[in-house]
């Protein structure tokens, strides 16, 4: 049973989010929303986002930053705010009471997306938080949080070799790679079959993700020492508390200034996942 449950994710590929809660794992999958009609017919869209858990008590522990550089783009132009009733809060975002911390120390509004490398609705995603990144305007920040809550399919080893590389410097570099290294080249896949996760003692270890960094520059034996540092340690402890603090259920989800949070199925789509970014985005910057 226990297998059966960690499986899920896996599963049901890019048609649903990774689920934080276990006891939902068990229910059958809603179907996913028609995409809008700008979207592509073929873009996949996640599954339903989970009703507004409840907020976190307290504020978010200040750490040092856990943010990976966006691709380098040009920004784009910062798009006036306007209010004009599309976007509803409850429904298609959730505010995050009390407000929380930020994932990095930057002073400019952040968009973090919450993920793991083994998620395959992540997975699925990349594309389109690369397009988010590149229409961001200069007043926007990305940060990348990553997420722990499916051992099973070895989320807590990938979470500390990002952090490993953030630290490093090759975590930018080095992110389309680890997407191609789990999903296309399957050296860090989880997954024994198609339809069976490897036993825990036959997971990827740091070692194994060491390579894939070395090839953007990182050295495997600093890289692993580093991955067990009290550094990273502080790191991966900070990032499980924002999860928490941020009421997140499921990957992928993107938080914005520590204040609202949402997914792609909650905004109706893909494309309409980068539209509501961008307006939460100039809400924030209008002070609204």
């Amino acid at each position: 049973m226990l297998k059966r449950l960690s499986f899920l994710c896996t599963a049901l590929l890019a048609l649903a989010a990774c689920s934080n809660n276990n006891d939902n794992a068990s229910q059958a999958p809603q179907p996913a929303p028609a995409p809008a009609a700008s979207a592509p017919a073929t873009q996949p869209t996640p599954a339903s986002t989970a009703a507004t858990p409840a907020a976190a008590s307290t504020a978010a522990p200040a750490a040092a930053s856990t943010t990976a550089a966006a691709p380098a783009a040009p920004a784009a132009p910062a798009t006036p705010f306007v209010d004009d009733g599309k976007w509803v809060e409850g429904k298609n975002y959730f505010l995050i009471e009390p407000a929380q911390g930020k994932v990095s120390n930057t002073d400019k509004i952040e968009v973090a997306e919450v993920f793991s490398y083994g998620c395959p609705a992540c997975n699925a995603f990349h594309p389109t938080m690369n397009k988010l990144v590149k229409e961001l305007p200069a007043s926007a920040t990305v940060a990348y949080l990553p997420a722990s809550f499916m051992p099973q399919e070895n989320w807590p080893m990938l979470q500390r070799a990002f952090l490993t590389a953030e630290a490093l410097g090759v975590a930018d570099k080095a992110n389309d790679a680890m997407y191609e290294a789990v999903w296309t080249t399957k050296e860090l896949s989880a997954m024994q079959t198609e339809s069976s996760l490897k036993p825990a003692s036959a997971l990827p270890t740091l070692d194994d993700a060491a390579k894939v960094y070395a090839k953007f520059g990182a050295d495997p034996k600093e890289f692993v020492a580093v991955a067990n540092s009290f550094t990273i340690n502080t790191k991966v402890k900070r990032s499980d508390d924002l999860l928490k603090a941020y009421g997140i259920e499921e990957t992928p989800t993107i938080v914005i200034d520590g204040k609202y949070r949402f997914t792609a199925r909650s905004a109706g789509g893909y494309d309409q996942a980068v539209e509501l970014a961008k307006w939460l985005v100039s809400k924030e910057a209008a002070g609204k």
